[in-house]
């Protein structure tokens, strides 16, 4: 059937943005700069700066800003890095292509890592902890920033859905020692194909970011260790300079839509909270129901598009089922309940209103 209502609208259907896209892409093809052209370090000076942050290193994609983020910082084979059981794959998959194991912590009610299981996990080889702001909210930085510093491991921020989320006025990916955020285009902050940014304070891991994002090498020749082909193209860079400046708009809509559900939707099924400190973004709108399979098969029938994100534990996946060692009976209990229904901007207020209605008719309904 055709969606009235789809989870994600990728077009560009604004007359000025597409415009001003084209005008970006028109100014690349004119200098020729296609890999690591005047726009890639142009924007690298922006994220830096909208995060807070001393430097940022442009790269492929988001997984790869993640992969490199920890070679940068020196996780590798015989190293632990506690993360969280509820992300998409990506999260998990950085830390094993290091070399390092993967330790997974429970999540508390919010989906975010929950700080006392990741206490709790930390043994002898414990190198690092990757939080993941997931949703679009920050974690509790605080108390996982303690727990780092007591125990002396690094904090590497898996930003990747929290690109312009705060708390207590601090950007994400202002926290840990790195940060790594995904541009890819079901985000927020989106390019028109796969790419990624890390943010740093700390020179020495920005040189090395630079180095292994192009082979490992230096002045393109000189290989110092293996690395990836992980840079940015200009042409990315270019789009999300001009999408970075209309930012501001696409946050407001998204939370105001937020807004509209947690007042209407409250009470008949489980909202997103948001406390006073936090000014989340909302990559997506994740709703908990007990009977979220009978939810989405009636929304589908209402013509509104609904995911399940993510439907399986990382430590339950076949990569990595069997072998995991962590903390995740929360994280099971709430993947059986979560469903992610429509939040980007593009939707209008008869969609939303749709949205509400549907989702209050099925509260009411037998059973």
């Amino acid at each position: 059937m055709k969606y009235q209502v789809p989870f994600l609208d990728l077009r560009v259907t604004d007359e000025a943005e597409r415009r001003e896209l084209l005008e970006a892409f028109e100014g690349v093809l004119r200098h020729g700069r296609l890999v690591m052209g005047p726009e890639v370090e142009q924007l690298e000076t922006e994220v830096a700066r909208y995060c807070g942050r001393r430097f940022a290193v442009s790269v492929g994609s988001g997984s790869s800003a993640l992969y490199l983020a920890l070679r940068a910082l020196g996780i590798g084979a015989g190293d632990e890095v506690i993360t969280t059981s509820l992300s998409w794959i990506a999260t998990a998959n950085a830390i094993a292509l290091t070399g390092a194991t993967p330790v997974f912590a429970d999540i508390d009610d919010d989906l975010n890592i929950d700080p006392s299981s990741v206490r709790r996990l930390i043994g002898r080889r414990t190198r690092a902890i990757v939080p993941v702001h997931y949703t679009g909210k920050v974690c509790r930085m605080d108390a996982l920033a303690a727990i780092a510093g007591d125990a002396g491991l690094l904090l590497v921020e898996d930003a990747a859905q929290a690109f312009g989320a705060t708390l207590r006025g601090r950007a994400a990916g202002s926290f840990g020692d790195a940060a790594s955020f995904s541009m890819n285009p079901m985000k927020v902050f989106a390019a028109l194909g796969e790419a990624g940014v890390v943010v740093t304070d700390r020179e020495d891991v920005r040189d090395r970011l630079v180095r292994l994002r192009y082979n490992g090498t230096v002045n393109r020749e000189t290989c110092l260790e293996p690395g990836p082909n992980g840079r940015m193209d200009t042409v990315q860079a270019a789009l999300l300079l001009r999408r970075l400046s209309r930012l501001p708009a696409v946050l407001s809509r998204r939370r105001e839509i937020a807004g509209v559900y947690a007042h209407h939707l409250a009470g008949v099924v489980g909202v997103p909270v948001e406390s006073p400190e936090q000014r989340d973004v909302y990559y997506t709108y994740q709703i908990q129901c007990d009977r979220r399979d009978a939810l989405k098969a009636f929304l589908e029938g209402e013509g509104i598009e609904t995911k399940i994100q993510h439907p399986i534990a990382m430590p339950d996946q076949p990569a990595y089922a069997g072998e995991a060692r962590g903390e995740f009976s929360n994280a099971r209990r709430l993947i059986a309940r979560i469903l992610c229904i429509p939040v980007h901007e593009k939707l209008t207020d008869e969609d939303l209103d749709h949205v509400v209605d549907s989702i209050v008719r099925f509260g009411a309904g037998p059973g």
